[in-house]
């Protein structure tokens, strides 16, 4: 079955995105920072509103994923914390210094984790070889992995996602991400043969504060999920595909 995962970087984000129909939550905070771990108080609040999967981001910072061992500590803690929580799983995403996969802490969060399942995230990208990545996350015990394909967009990663989830042979699923939207997710699907997505599914929304200081020049406008654009890529996932890659594929989304 096809599914798509939406990116919560709000509580109202997250409830629109469920009322559109998303089957998954990956939950952020800091959007300028590619997303950081939510707060105590929006994973409470995201569990108390979503009936659908939700897995928060663990990552206590933005920039590189490779990580001091205060941070690590932090990484358990926010794990344990999702777990107690009732989450359904979470998002990681750990690298060494010479740009491989961290299977020594990987593996113990994934143990952390346990029995919820783990999504290795777009520290994939930055790995200095991908297939050697792949089986790594496998063997850590991961259930996805989610990748543009190590470009800066999975339109443009299309050819190497799409090797990906052959040498993968159903071992683990692989999830195009970033820069996925209403306009791609079809042809993204048909050319890789992907049947999990994650999108952003952004928009700006100007602020709603009656008095904004004419003084202070700043831009109040915030991004939130568009819940139009997150029906139109289901209706597009809806629809027969050409079956070039992985047999036909029309398959309906609850």
């Amino acid at each position: 079955m096809n599914k798509l995962e939406v990116i919560g970087f709000t509580i109202e984000g997250c409830i629109t995105a469920q009322k559109a129909g998303a089957h998954r939550i990956e939950l952020c905070d800091n959007p300028a920072d590619g997303g950081t771990t939510a707060s105590y108080g929006f994973i409470k609040a995201a569990r108390e509103k979503l009936q659908i999967e939700l897995y928060p981001i663990i990552r206590p910072r933005g920039g590189d994923f490779f990580y001091s061992d205060d941070e690590f500590e932090i990484m358990k803690t926010d794990v344990k914390l999702c777990k107690d929580l009732g989450c359904d799983g979470m998002v990681i995403g750990l690298l060494t210094k010479d740009g491989k996969v961290d299977k020594k802490r990987c593996g113990v969060l994934v143990e952390y984790a346990y029995p919820l399942g783990v999504t290795f995230h777009r520290a994939f990208d930055r790995t200095v070889d991908a297939f050697e990545a792949l089986e790594d996350i496998i063997e850590i015990g991961c259930e996805r992995i989610l990748t543009s394909g190590q470009q800066p967009n999975a339109s443009e990663g299309a050819e190497l996602i799409k090797q990906l989830i052959k040498k993968a042979d159903d071992r683990i699923i692989i999830m195009p991400g970033s820069g996925v939207n209403s306009t791609n997710i079809l042809q993204i699907a048909e050319a890789t043969g992907a049947v999990e997505f994650h999108s952003s599914a952004r928009k700006k929304m100007k602020s709603k504060m009656g008095f904004n200081n004419p003084a202070l020049n700043e831009n109040l406008e915030s991004m939130v999920v568009g819940e139009e654009e997150i029906k139109m890529m289901l209706a597009s996932l809806r629809a027969p595909m050409n079956g070039n890659v992985g047999g036909h594929r029309d398959v309906a989304i609850p």
